[in-house]
């Protein structure tokens, strides 16, 4: 407990009744069995309230439960007492004072404040050359609101000062998501002291790199031993290089390596190959000037240029926020921003969007009384209440206040005092939703896309009774394919919650511009001159959105009624219109060296859209269908003993390897499939099954049963074969009745799931106002008759379907590339 000496220095806080060692000691007693001190494993919330942004720098303070360490601001302390019975709080309050002035009118000079104890973040809106912070610490017991004043060694008992102690010098419990946090302190590499650098007259230019061996012009390090210019390894983002750096040292052997870009007067990124880790180089200035760098005069640039070598130019991002020009601010409900806490973007810009939905106000934001009082004991880990906290503290305006008259005075007579919003910081919020997910519980960039996908699986999973707010984002998706022999046709139906559209490259509409460009941009490079600004491609969005609907070669297509591989022809189109059409523009695509690359294109979005003309007609006259048969499972004879014993249980499935590929961007039912046909081998495995398999028409449709006399039946569930009539089979029904819920209940979903254990259980959550109705219940019951059971048309998903005519333009704009 290294701070408790100079905390427990400071003044007590005022407002507590004052009352002697005894008094206090006594009035502690019942209390004692319920104040605890923080283990390793707790966490201990002392900057933020679990049900709104309020902290120790708003007004009421925050209170911290000594038992649970949960934080609570003045307008819920009083819920959590009330649920939890808990009496004892210790109440944080930071107080922010102009600072004193010397007799000249400036500042006095700087020195250690002592009054400063919490670990919080300062005020950016506040100079702080002009402002000084004191924070202040007490117990608060309820519900009488007795105060006593921290610190008080000599009249608290010892148990409690050890746990005011604790709470106080505990950490952050987010300190592994702060990137002041994962990034520790880089230790010295063993090699900078005696490192040998070659004489060998290499000298480095200030721009114009590019790679010895690929030609790469990003991503590079130079070699501090003899000056090569070499490609750092390749990230899944597209950024990096093929790792070239890397190979020069397991053929030379030289371990230290700077990357260029990164140089300053104050250091630069050092790699040791040798140590496997990034390194400190207090010799750098020197091994830098081995090869002409004068690290004193070298400023940061990716491509190598420096400040007074550019020309001064207006970047689109300047533009966009309207840089240069002064602007009103705007505050009150719906004007408050997000924080960024490191590379997190594209969670704001998803929320941003998400909130300026009706139903998702309404949902959450216009259920918070319901939802807060009904949270569980620990709200900080409840979805729905992290969900209405995000949407309050966007909406209510609590935390976008314009500044009092007397701060916009002091701005117009103090230009470099310019207050901003405050904005609210949501560490909690992203904290629980990318709990256990490897990318979005890292610091990384992140695809704005992969992350609403993930937060709308969350609203569906965590569903307040019937209402799920995400429907406003599903549609039906028909897929046509057609065999290009028989020209017979299937018709199918897939859910999906936005639409993924191709960048149109050879739409551009500024062709000539382009080619102009890439020719003055070489000869640049060529003389290491500036390089000319950039030129990108215009591409319309109307050819972006027709290639949404163009046909496509399905490889491989079985055709059922060949009963052999042809050729096939698909398209898609809309069955369903959503109410609100999230699109997204891959602006990825994959180059023949199989590296990802990003175009970077300009899209001219239209104020309103109408897609009215991608409607889905179904069944044309004159088409005929396919037959309904499913392709024969074909298993050489060496082989099949062997694939036999392979193949497992479905039950059986290992669900973590379903998950991981789950979180690739992969159909789940693919992913089980996968998962089952490679025989619990791995997600590595069956990634690669997925790989070969995902243009199979039937990819995403739910597992089924082979069988090993040459073809699997065609209505097959899970855990057998059920034929054309759609049956459930006993041993699903017995699962989903062992759980609780009613025979008929359970027969209903399977039929409305076609007997998927999975999506029937998601079916029963979603429909708690289930009646049994009697006679389907004896329908399904004495009826074995296929024709007479399929009569009852099994309800589908819960799709809206609105008109295609007009979606007005909303941006939920996110680029990985602008953290």
């Amino acid at each position: 407990m290294q701070r408790r000496g100079a905390l427990f220095g400071m003044p007590g806080g005022s407002g507590g009744r004052k009352m002697a060692a005894g008094d206090i000691g006594e009035l502690l007693v019942p209390h004692m069995p319920t104040i605890r001190v923080p283990r390793s494993g707790d966490r201990v919330y002392k900057n933020e309230c679990a049900f709104s942004y309020d902290s120790p720098n708003s007004e009421g303070g925050l209170y911290v439960c000594m038992n649970t360490f949960l934080a609570f601001g003045r307008e819920h302390v009083e819920r959590h007492f009330r649920k939890t019975g808990q009496s004892v709080y210790m109440h944080l309050k930071r107080h922010v004072r102009e600072k004193v002035r010397g007799a000249s009118g400036g500042a006095l000079p700087k020195r250690r404040n002592s009054k400063i104890f919490l670990d919080l973040d300062t005020d950016d809106d506040l100079n702080s050359d002009d402002y000084e912070y004191e924070d202040e610490a007490k117990l608060v017991i309820f519900p009488d609101h007795y105060e006593i004043a921290l610190p008080n060694i000599e009249e608290l008992p010892a148990l409690v000062t050890i746990a005011c102690d604790a709470v106080l010098s505990s950490k952050s419990p987010y300190r592994k998501q702060d990137p002041d946090t994962w990034e520790n302190e880089l230790p010295v590499s063993k090699y900078a002291n005696n490192l040998t650098q070659l004489d060998n007259g290499v000298r480095i230019p200030p721009s114009g790199w590019k790679c010895a061996r690929c030609d790469l012009r990003e991503n590079l390090w130079l070699n501090l031993t003899d000056g090569s210019v070499l490609c750092g390894k390749w990230f899944f983002d597209s950024s990096g290089g093929n790792g070239h750096a890397l190979e020069h040292y397991r053929d030379m052997g030289y371990p230290l390596a700077v990357k260029l870009g990164t140089i300053t007067p104050d250091g630069a990124d050092v790699y040791s190959f040798q140590e496997e880790e990034p390194v400190l180089d207090p010799h750098l200035a020197k091994h830098l000037a081995h090869f002409g760098i004068d690290m004193l005069h070298m400023h940061g640039t990716e491509n190598g240029l420096q400040d007074n070598d550019i020309k001064l130019r207006v970047s689109e991002w300047e533009v966009i926020q309207e840089s240069g020009t002064k602007l009103k601010p705007m505050y009150g409900p719906g004007y408050t921003g997000l924080k960024n806490l490191g590379n997190s973007c594209y969670l704001s810009s998803v929320m941003q969007a998400i909130f300026s939905i009706p139903e998702f106000q309404r949902a959450y934001v216009g259920n918070l009384p319901r939802i807060f009082d009904y949270s569980p004991l620990d709200p900080t880990q409840d979805f729905n209440t992290q969900m209405t906290k995000l949407g309050h503290g966007l909406l209510s305006g609590q935390y976008s206040k314009p500044p009092v008259k007397s701060e916009l005075i002091e701005q117009v007579m103090k230009e470099e005092h310019k207050p901003q919003q405050n904005g609210i910081s949501p560490r909690m919020f992203k904290a629980f939703v990318s709990k256990s997910h490897p990318e979005f519980s890292s610091n990384r960039q992140q695809d704005a896309q992969e992350f609403f996908l993930h937060l709308v699986n969350l609203v569906e999973r965590n569903r307040i009774g019937s209402e799920n707010p995400s429907d406003v984002f599903r549609f039906l998706v028909e897929e046509r394919i057609q065999c290009c022999q028989t020209r017979k046709v299937r018709y199918t139906e897939r859910v999906d919650y936005l639409m993924q559209l191709p960048v149109a490259m050879e739409a551009a509409t500024n062709k000539d511009e382009l080619i102009a460009y890439e020719l003055t941009r070489r000869e640049a490079e060529a003389n290491r001159r500036p390089l000319p600004e950039l030129v990108r491609a215009k591409i319309p969005f109307s050819a972006c959105l027709q290639a949404f609907s163009e046909p496509e070669n399905v490889d491989d297509f079985w055709s059922s009624a060949l009963q052999a591989k042809s050729a096939g022809v698909k398209t898609s189109r809309f069955a369903s219109f959503p109410e609100y059409l999230v699109v997204q523009i891959k602006k990825f695509t994959f180059g023949l060296d199989w590296v990802p690359k990003k175009f970077d294109v300009s899209i001219d979005m239209p104020d309103l859209l109408d897609i009215n003309h991608l409607r889905a007609r179904g069944l044309q006259p004159g088409e005929e269908e396919l037959p309904d048969i499913s392709p024969p499972i074909v298993i050489p004879d060496d082989s099949k003993d062997r694939l036999m014993n392979q193949l497992i249980d479905p039950s059986d499935i290992d669900e973590s390897s379903v998950m991981q590929l789950a979180e690739m961007g992969f159909p789940l039912e693919a992913c089980r499939k996968a998962v089952y046909f490679t025989g619990n081998m791995g997600a590595e495995v069956a990634f690669n099954w997925i790989i070969v398999h995902m243009e199979e028409p039937d990819f995403a449709e739910p597992l089924t049963m082979p069988g090993y006399g040459g073809a699997a039946s065609a209505g097959a569930s899970v855990f057998g074969a059920s034929g054309l009539d759609n049956q459930p089979p006993e041993e699903i029904v017995a699962i989903i009745t062992s759980m609780g819920f009613q025979r008929n209940q359970a027969i209903q979903a399977l039929r409305a799931t076609n007997n998927n254990l999975e999506r029937a259980l998601d079916w029963i959550f979603s429909h708690p106002e289930f009646e049994e109705d009697s006679d389907f219940v004896i329908e399904m019951e004495n009826n074995a008759n296929a024709n007479i059971i399929s009569e009852a048309k099994p309800e589908g998903p819960r799709v809206k379907d609105g008109s295609g005519m007009e979606f007005s333009r909303d941006y939920m704009v996110h680029d990985i590339a602008t953290d």
